[in-house]
C-alpha cells in the first residue's frame, strides 16, 4: 500500500467512478483499477461495489476513507512544511453555479495544488471582476480568449420507477404534462421549451431552481424530471435514469475565458495548463 494508491481510492470513493476518477488524476482507467485491486489485496476485504454507471464504496470503503485521508493529509503537510516561502498571488477566478460545485471543487483543489504561491478567490462569473472565467461558451465577451476543456451533454433525469423510465429515449408526446423541474437561468432548458412551442406541447412546471444539485435532490425525491448534465459529479448521492430526448443532442461547452490584453503571469499560464490537462478527449 502507497500514498498515490490511496489518493486514487478517494478519488474513486468521493466520484463514484472510475473513469471520473481517472480523468480527476490525470492517469488511465487501467491505472486506477490497478491500484484499488492492489488495495483490496493488500486489505482483503473489497473496497467498492462495481455496477454500470459506476461503484458503490463497501462497508470496508467507508471504513478505509477516513484513514486515507488522515494519511494523504499529513504526507501533504510534511511536503508543505519543507517548501520555500514564496511571493503569494491573489487570483480572481469566476465562476457559475450551474457548473456544479462537486466537480469545481476538484479542479479548484488541483489549481492550488499545482499552481504555486496562487491565492484563490472565487467570484461570480457575471457580476465581478475576474483573472479568469470558467464559464460556457455563450458566455464568452468579445475581448476574451477562450480555452475550452469540458463538454457536457445534457439529458432528462427522471424520478426512479417513474411510468417513463422504460423507454430508449423520449419522444415530444411523452413530455405532455410531464412534471418538470425548471432550472434556469439555462440556456438548454430554454432551448427545449421553444422547441415544443410549435407542438403546443407544456410540461408541468412544478419547482423552479438555480443549480443543477437542487434540481437532481428535487428529481430523486420524484417532485419531477429535470435536464441535467450527464456527468457522474452531479449524481455521487442519487441514481437517476437519464434518457434522450429525440432529435435533440444538447450539449455545452465549458472552457477558460481571461481578457486578451491581460498579462501572461505565472499564475494564470499555470491555470491555463491545467485545463488544458483537464480537456476532454472530445
Amino acid at each position: 500500500m502507497d500514498l498515490r494508491e490511496l489518493r486514487y481510492f478517494e478519488s474513486v470513493y468521493e466520484l463514484e467512478s472510475i473513469s471520473a476518477a481517472a480523468k480527476h488524476c490525470f492517469i488511465s482507467q487501467p491505472s486506477i483499477s490497478s491500484a484499488i485491486q492492489s488495495l483490496e489485496g493488500y486489505l482483503g476485504e473489497p473496497l467498492f461495489i462495481r455496477h454500470t454507471r459506476g461503484v458503490n464504496p463497501t462497508d470496508a470503503g467507508h471504513r478505509l476513507y477516513p484513514m486515507a485521508q488522515q494519511i494523504t493529509g499529513q504526507a501533504r503537510s510534511i511536503k508543505q512544511s519543507f517548501q520555500r516561502k514564496i511571493n503569494i498571488r491573489p487570483f480572481r477566478l469566476g465562476v457559475v453555479p450551474a457548473l456544479g460545485a462537486s466537480r469545481m471543487s476538484l479542479l479548484m483543489k488541483e489549481i492550488i495544488d499545482s499552481v504555486k504561491g496562487i491565492e484563490l478567490t472565487l467570484v461570480d462569473a457575471e457580476k465581478r471582476t475576474c483573472d479568469a472565467r470558467i464559464i460556457a461558451d455563450n458566455m464568452v465577451k468579445k475581448d476574451e480568449a477562450f480555452f475550452p476543456f469540458w463538454k457536457d451533454e445534457f439529458m432528462m433525469a427522471l424520478p426512479p420507477g417513474h411510468p417513463l423510465s422504460y423507454k430508449q429515449e423520449l419522444e415530444y408526446e411523452d413530455l405532455k404534462g410531464l412534471n418538470f423541474i425548471l432550472r434556469g437561468p439555462s440556456l438548454v432548458t430554454r432551448t427545449l421549451l421553444r422547441s415544443l412551442e410549435p407542438h403546443n406541447i407544456k410540461m408541468n412546471t412544478r419547482a423552479r431552481v438555480k443549480t443543477v444539485e437542487y434540481a437532481v435532490e428535487l428529481v430523486a425525491a420524484g417532485v419531477g424530471a429535470a435536464i441535467v448534465p450527464n456527468h457522474p459529479s452531479f449524481f455521487n448521492t442519487q441514481k437517476l435514469i437519464l434518457l434522450p430526448i429525440k432529435g435533440h443532442k444538447f450539449e455545452r461547452v465549458i472552457g477558460l475565458g481571461y481578457s486578451k490584453e491581460i498579462k501572461m503571469d505565472e499564475a494564470l499560464s499555470g491555470v491555463i495548463n491545467l485545463c488544458k490537462v483537464n480537456k476532454t478527449k472530445d
